[in-house]
């Protein structure tokens, strides 16, 4: 039976959560260890979709799913198809938790239907396709999570100025805990709008950009301990803006508390995902298992460092 698979994999935000609205730079990781595949099959009578949160008729998907939605008719439009389809999708990529759920399974699909008809998809077609599908689903997006769901390497970026891939040349392992809490993240960048008139906040916003400065070095000359230590001051930053909450501070004293190098929320915050550090695997693995024990609903581990 013809078929067509695409595949994508999810990203972090390792510093620069909030200041990036302010012009400061921002540094995102791709995240491989979770991910997600479409898969595209023939279908006799109606363009079906099938997923975890929806079974059905394309036409009739949910608002949930209106980026999807526009990355599908978008991608079938410019191969000039109307055929009739059933995409199946598997995630393992948390909805809602910063990691870019959003982008990733417009990026695998897109991939998936290009493949199905064995059409060339660059880059460039693929970024535009996704882009003009968030833009309709979500207003304005800075295209990142479409970036850093497709590509390889991490980016350095700022807001409208500049968006630089750099090489993850660090000897470290990652451990990102999941609070179970969805993220609050348009609640947590209106309070700090509404206080960026006070000196202190934007003095705070400027520190965050400056970390970012520091964590793009560190991760250049492989420098882990000053990493972990630049990911807690800007966690702490974080907390004195109000986007943390308790469900996060309690995993990040844990994984301190189980020596991990540093450790920081991670997304937009107010729940969704932490992150710490650890030099070793075998350090990665007790902090993990001291992050479930402390409530955390899912870890994963990742190899900073290996090649995708």
């Amino acid at each position: 039976m013809r078929k067509g698979q695409g595949h994508s994999h999810g990203k972090i935000i390792l510093m620069g959560e909030h200041s990036v609205v302010y012009g400061e730079p921002a540094l995102a990781i791709p995240f491989p260890s979770v991910g997600i595949t479409a898969t595209i099959t023939p279908n006799q009578e109606e363009l079906f979709l099938a997923c975890e949160f929806y079974q059905g008729l394309v036409s009739d998907m949910p608002e949930l799913l209106e980026s999807l939605h526009h990355a599908i008719t978008i991608s079938l439009d410019y191969l000039n198809k109307q055929d009739t389809l059933t995409i199946e999708i598997e995630s393992t990529i948390p909805a809602e938790r910063g990691m870019g759920s959003s982008a990733a399974v417009a990026v695998a699909t897109v991939r998936g239907i290009f493949d199905y008809y064995k059409a060339r998809l660059s880059d460039d077609v693929l970024l535009h396709i996704v882009g003009e599908a968030e833009k309709i689903a979500h207003g304005n997006p800075s295209g990142l999570d479409a970036l850093m769901t497709s590509r390889h390497v991490p980016y350095f970026f700022a807001k409208n100025q500049f968006m630089e891939a750099i090489t993850l040349n660090l000897s470290a392992w990652l451990i990102v805990a999941d609070t179970g809490i969805t993220g609050q993240t348009k609640a947590a960048v209106k309070e700090i709008a509404n206080h960026y008139h006070i000196a202190d906040v934007q003095e705070l916003i400027h520190q965050l950009g400056d970390l970012a400065k520091k964590a793009k070095t560190y991760i250049s000359q492989n420098k882990p301990e000053a990493l972990g230590q630049v990911m807690t001051q800007a966690h702490g930053i974080l907390t004195q803006l109000n986007v943390s909450n308790e469900p996060l501070n309690k995993l990040v004293r844990t994984a301190l508390q189980n020596k991990a190098l540093g450790a920081k929320l991670t997304g937009g915050g107010r729940g969704g995902c932490m992150i710490a550090l650890a030099a070793t695997h075998s350090e990665a693995s007790k902090i993990q298992q001291a992050l479930t024990l402390a409530g955390a609903q899912k870890t994963w581990l990742y190899q900073m460092g290996e090649s995708l």
